[in-house]
């Protein structure tokens, strides 16, 4: 809504709102490419196998323009089953939501409950799980395991936080080194995060 010295108020326009919303819908594709990239690469070089779960879409219009033809014209993307990636490296099953974030702060309004429950369940059985973050401010990109995001979660919950500040990545979460190939390397880290999970078990 754009405001006059008048006083009168004028609604954004149908294409207005439209560009507005591709241009939130783009905000994180940059990121997810370079995370795509950095998948491939692991693949390839036969490192891991991880790959990204495509979106949910309901389909609500349908249009024949020939019998053998059919063209969707309407459709919806549904609400996300659980997490973005999931896959296997070491032996290990490595499950994680990605994110571009270009405020200071992560809002929990951003990720579904069930999304971090499906986290902390995967690392409860055994499995990695974690957040990688960007901050496109500060160019860096973090790794938030599964069990801080989920605590300070339930913190949020009880009159705490709603929100996981860029300090709160920086000081309990693991940067993440970018590069030629590959691009985002989160697999150093959860490299540390493998072994942090032997030593407590020794």
């Amino acid at each position: 809504m754009i405001k006059y010295p008048n006083q009168m108020k004028k609604m954004p326009t149908k294409l207005e709102n439209q560009k507005r919303n591709l241009k939130k819908a783009n905000l994180g594709t940059d990121f997810e490419t370079k995370l795509n990239n950095s998948n491939n690469y692991y693949l390839n070089a036969n490192i891991a196998s991880i790959y990204k779960k495509p979106t949910p879409i309901q389909v609500v219009k349908v249009d024949y323009p020939a019998r053998n033809k059919a063209r969707i014209v309407e459709a919806y993307y549904r609400t996300p089953s659980t997490t973005d990636y999931n896959g296997i490296y070491k032996g290990y099953h490595i499950d994680f939501e990605a994110k571009c974030c270009h405020s200071k702060s992560f809002s929990f309004a951003h990720i579904f409950k069930h999304q971090i429950e499906h986290l902390i369940t995967i690392e409860k059985m055994g499995g990695i799980a974690f957040l990688l973050i960007e901050f496109p401010l500060y160019n860096e990109v973090f790794l938030l395991p599964a069990n801080i995001l989920y605590k300070k979660y339930l913190l949020s919950l009880n009159g705490g936080k709603k929100s996981i500040s860029y300090l709160d990545f920086k000081n309990e979460g693991f940067l993440v080194k970018e590069g030629l190939l590959p691009e985002i390397n989160y697999l150093a880290v959860v490299d540390l995060l493998i072994l942090k999970n032997k030593n407590s078990t020794n």
